[in-house]
């Protein structure tokens, strides 16, 4: 028996979207049967998976255990930025996917982690042993791991609770009007294709949303920004930043070009370089307490050589 209780900030959302992220190992459409063969309750009674959830709600319910075996350990190198008893911090490559899903069984980060770790968190379940949190496949950089469950549920609380700082690095197409601002958009699933997110304003199922940037550097068509999310929706910064107009540099999903050429920089068509191949965002800086001391701790993770090549690129040709 599984139970939950409603906080304030998840009240009006609908019960199985509730439940799909309290449970990741279960997609929603598996917890929609569940929830419609009466095997869960909301304060006592069956109701449907579309019902609006209030705060103070009780839910119970009893869930299978999912067959699936977790990732086998594979010998792939890893960047450790810290380790001790009870958590690591990696910094991820980029073009590496975090945990096994539908067409990445293998080459992921846990099957990296499964390697060179003899102990690993198991709250996320077999397929996602020691993951707290997650980056994008393309996204680089900091990324922290729980080596046992309750280092696991401590730093979960943290970031549960918003009091982890995390700040990402982006070069963005277009230059911001602002030198900073905050963006505060709803975010929720994109209407018409299912692997993206959009701004969804007035939208029941959609969830706030507040971002924080600031301009580093403009260039002629282009801008450095640091960006600092309050809050961790799916795809967040990347949503947000094509928002105002400047989207993340070759975000083939929001901003319509999957790579750049140094000839498209410096103008020379019969320049082909590829310069930069996949999104141009860095998780640079992460914060958190330790799960047992409290002590404070901030990791940062230096700029990747693709993301360096097109710095010196627009300073050499955009500046």
């Amino acid at each position: 028996m599984i139970e939950f209780i409603v906080a304030e900030s998840q009240n009006d959302l609908r019960l199985d979207w509730f439940l799909a992220q309290q449970l990741p190992r279960y997609s929603r459409t598996f917890l929609r049967r569940v929830i419609n063969a009466a095997a869960v309750q909301v304060n006592g009674k069956r109701v449907k998976a579309s019902h609006r959830l209030s705060c103070g709600e009780r839910i119970t319910l009893t869930l299978p255990e999912l067959p699936r075996e977790g990732p086998q350990p594979e010998d792939i190198p890893l960047e450790v930025l810290y380790e001790d008893a009870s958590l690591a911090v990696i910094n991820k490559p980029p073009g590496m996917v975090v945990h096994p899903g539908k067409g990445n069984w293998s080459g992921t980060l846990t099957a990296a982690l499964q390697f060179h770790f003899d102990r690993l968190s198991s709250v996320g379940g077999p397929s996602r042993p020691g993951i707290v949190h997650r980056l994008d496949r393309d996204t680089s950089g900091v990324l922290v791991v729980a080596k046992h469950d309750r280092a696991h549920q401590a730093l979960a609380r943290q970031f549960e609770e918003r009091t982890v700082s995390k700040e990402y690095f982006a070069i963005v197409a277009g230059r911001p009007d602002r030198d900073r601002d905050t963006i505060d958009l709803p975010i929720g699933l994109h209407p018409h294709q299912r692997e993206k997110m959009a701004i969804r304003r007035g939208d029941p199922a959609s969830r706030p949303a507040q971002s924080f940037y600031e301009v580093i550097q403009r260039f002629q068509g282009f801008a450095s920004v640091t960006i600092r999310p309050k809050t961790g929706r799916t795809h967040q910064i990347r949503v947000h930043l094509a928002s105002i107009g400047c989207p993340v540099l070759c975000d083939r999903a929001y901003g319509g070009r999957a790579r750049i050429t140094r000839g498209e920089l410096c103008r020379r068509a019969e320049d082909d370089e590829v310069l930069l191949d996949r999104q141009a965002l860095h998780a640079s800086r992460l914060s958190f307490a330790h799960p047992d001391t409290g002590q404070p701790l901030e990791f940062s993770a230096p700029l990747p050589d693709d993301l360096q090549r097109v710095l010196q690129a627009l300073i050499e040709y955009r500046s």
